[in-house]
């Protein structure tokens, strides 16, 4: 009886351990099956079954205190959308990828994708697609400049103007009719990458910060930022524990006042979820 009650009790630890990964893994599978049975394709199950997975394992790593438990979710859901998804599939996964679709009237691919990851996901999850599955940050954030040193510059305008030329880019294809759009827009697809890490990288090294391109350039974050004010997943302070000794912000990517919990914190929708904050601070005063 004693020995019953003792593996209840262990398997009651490992569920409450793991029940953060666990809950991720099921809210993927639910979309997986939910889009499988909808649209009738087997497709989602897989896709949305894989990147669960990454993400599950990334979470348990993570619990488990593996130092690059997020580099292995970016790489692993990353790679997977950059190379199967965009180069060997032909899916134009960028943001004109989503307008392309949403003209031709098609719920499908990147439409799916941006509705689960980047305008109705964030309401959960806030921009944790930044911090763990984007391809683009996937790179940047292999450069040595992980924790900003300088004050942020006020040139966020230009995501507006990136935002609206890849609306302009594929509205022009179909107002003039342009043949084979859709070699256009995987060669679109191609190009756009190739410039985006051009972008990054080199403003990277002029700015001393990784994440340059996703605070200015990235057009993704005219979707994300609304969506991510109201993420029921976001990192708060215990005012009761907090020393105000600012590590947090200081290592912050982002540069997200982690001291103040108010929505409206500086750069509250920047938050992408990478927990350095959390596992830095000297008194355990952060917590998601």
């Amino acid at each position: 009886m004693e020995l019953s009650r003792t593996k209840e009790g262990n398997l009651m630890n490992t569920l409450k351990k793991y029940a953060p990964a666990l809950i991720f893994l099921a809210i993927f599978e639910t979309i997986a099956i939910t889009l499988w049975q909808t649209l009738d394709n087997i497709f989602y199950l897989f896709n949305f079954t894989y990147i669960g997975g990454f993400l599950f394992i990334g979470l348990c790593l993570y619990i488990n205190k593996f130092k690059h438990a997020r580099l292995v979710v970016q790489l692993g859901v990353g790679l997977y959308m950059l190379v199967y998804l965009g180069f060997l599939s032909n899916e134009n996964m960028q943001i004109e990828g989503f307008w392309y679709y949403l003209f031709l009237g098609v719920f499908e691919a990147a439409t799916i994708h941006y509705a689960v990851a980047k305008i109705f996901g964030p309401l959960f999850f806030g921009r944790g697609w930044c911090g763990y599955a984007c391809w683009t940050a996937m790179i940047l954030d292999l450069l040595p400049f992980k924790h900003p040193n300088t004050p942020r510059k006020n040139i966020g305008f230009i995501r507006y103007i990136t935002f609206i030329l890849a609306f302009l880019f594929v509205g022009a294809l179909f107002i003039f009719h342009v043949p084979n759009i859709e070699r256009v827009m995987f060669y679109s697809f191609i190009i756009g990458n190739v410039l985006y890490y051009i972008v990054g990288i080199s403003l990277a090294f002029a700015f001393k910060d990784n994440r340059a391109f996703c605070k200015y350039i990235c057009p993704i974050t005219v979707f994300l930022k609304p969506m991510s004010y109201f993420a029921r997943i976001r990192i708060t302070v215990d005012e009761e524990k907090c020393i105000s000794c600012g590590k947090c912000k200081q290592l912050c990517p982002m540069n997200v006042d982690m001291l103040d919990n108010a929505r409206s914190r500086e750069n509250g929708t920047e938050c992408i979820l990478c927990m350095s904050c959390v596992d830095n601070c000297p008194k355990k005063a952060l917590h998601s």
